[in-house]
């Protein structure tokens, strides 16, 4: 009998997941609330162990086509010299796969591209999700939908993980805001990428196909705050006078692609599944951006679900071998990434320096080690 999936939510580690289930002979059914699916955000860094998920997936290629892979970039500090560095080529050396930069439109339309029409449902907005006997159901704006598998990848807010974790507290504000965009075509600009760390503030950019770039700055900011007279203005009042770059490349920004979120991450889960629903991504494990891990451990979380699916017929059997696989996995490097996060905006003079002195003194052959363990991810 055809086994059935509604998965809630029609971001990246959403559909990653409902493209591996339907090419397993699952019935899917996407609810996304917002009334069509698209990608609200700009730039997307894609590690090797992403693109090992996207190659389990059967789209390494379709989405190298859409992609650009990073020369290499580095960390400045605010006058623009270098404190570190990572070479591109050494991790292909390491790893057998480059860094590379796509816009997030670009890799949700080869996820959308894997899935039927009829599988996607917008303006699907889920109200609660309950166990049912031997499966679960969702009740969302248009009705309600029963299947053997719910699958919660609805972010950080998820409805999901309110139905069936009510235990867990509310996502948890980073102590910063942080901003990203991308820039109209430009030529030349030689560098690939860099990031600048400020005291209170950082800065980076790093090249997109077509002569565009992904631009990302984060600073400390009380919650909910947005900027008299819009972002692209503050941006250019905070960040115009950092070393080119910089100033150039917000010159070259639409004031309209200036997006703007609050960092948020959650408290660690006591489990990824319960019955028959399952969280992936930000619903499981929201991070902070600094790592550039948000979406590739979402693809790790979409492959890793549909192996165990694949190795048992017991669904509740197979959801506990995914959390067990996954969430020591993504814990660490939730933590890891809070603590470079907050490290990379340490305001206090003598704290920012002491950072700019120790990064510099450390080898980039020691930051690419440091990094195995997240690259070094295989399906």
């Amino acid at each position: 009998m055809t086994r059935t999936v509604v998965v809630v939510g029609g971001g990246i580690g959403g559909l990653a997941a409902a493209g591996a289930l339907h090419r397993r002979g699952w019935r899917v059914a996407v609810l996304e609330r917002a009334a069509r699916f698209a990608e609200i955000g700009a730039g997307l860094s894609l590690w090797p162990n992403a693109l090992r998920a996207l190659g389990a997936l059967g789209l390494a290629e379709r989405v190298a086509a859409v992609g650009v892979a990073e020369a290499g970039g580095g960390v400045r500090d605010r006058s623009g010299r270098p404190l570190s560095g990572v070479d591109n080529a050494e991790v292909v050396r390491r790893h057998g796969l480059p860094l590379t930069m796509v816009r997030r439109a670009d890799l949700l339309r080869v996820l959308l591209e894997e899935l039927p029409p009829e599988c996607l449902l917008p303006g699907g907005e889920v109200r609660a999700v309950r166990p049912d006997g031997g499966g679960a159901v969702v009740e969302h704006r248009g009705g309600r939908l029963r299947a053997d598998l719910v699958v919660g990848a609805d972010g950080v807010g998820s409805a999901v993980r309110r139905s069936l974790w009510p235990e867990v507290g509310p996502p948890r504000y980073r102590g910063h805001t942080a901003w990203r965009m991308i820039t109209g075509p430009l030529t030349g600009i030689t560098a690939d990428g860099a990031v600048f760390w400020g005291r209170g503030e950082r800065v980076g950019f790093t090249r997109l196909p077509d002569g565009r770039f992904y631009c990302f700055a984060a600073a400390t900011a009380p919650p909910g705050g947005r900027s008299a007279g819009g972002e692209h203005a503050a941006l250019t009042r905070r960040f115009g006078d950092w070393p080119e770059p910089v100033p150039a490349l917000l010159a070259a920004t639409p004031e309209h692609a200036v997006l703007r979120h609050d960092v948020h991450d959650l408290p660690p889960l006591p489990t990824f599944a319960r019955g028959r629903v399952v969280l992936l991504g930000d619903a499981a494990h929201a991070m902070d951006p600094f790592l550039g891990q948000g979406a590739c451990q979402a693809l790790e979380d979409a492959v890793t679900l549909a192996a165990h699916l694949d190795a048992t017929g017991d669904v509740p059997a197979a959801l506990a071998g995914y959390d067990r696989s996954r969430r020591p996995r993504t814990r660490r490097i939730a933590r890891r990434s809070a603590l470079l996060g907050a490290a990379s905006l340490w305001s206090w003079p003598p704290a920012a320096a002491v950072r700019d002195h120790v990064a510099r003194l450390t080898p980039a052959s020691v930051t690419t080690h440091a990094m195995a363990p997240v690259l070094g991810w295989t399906p």
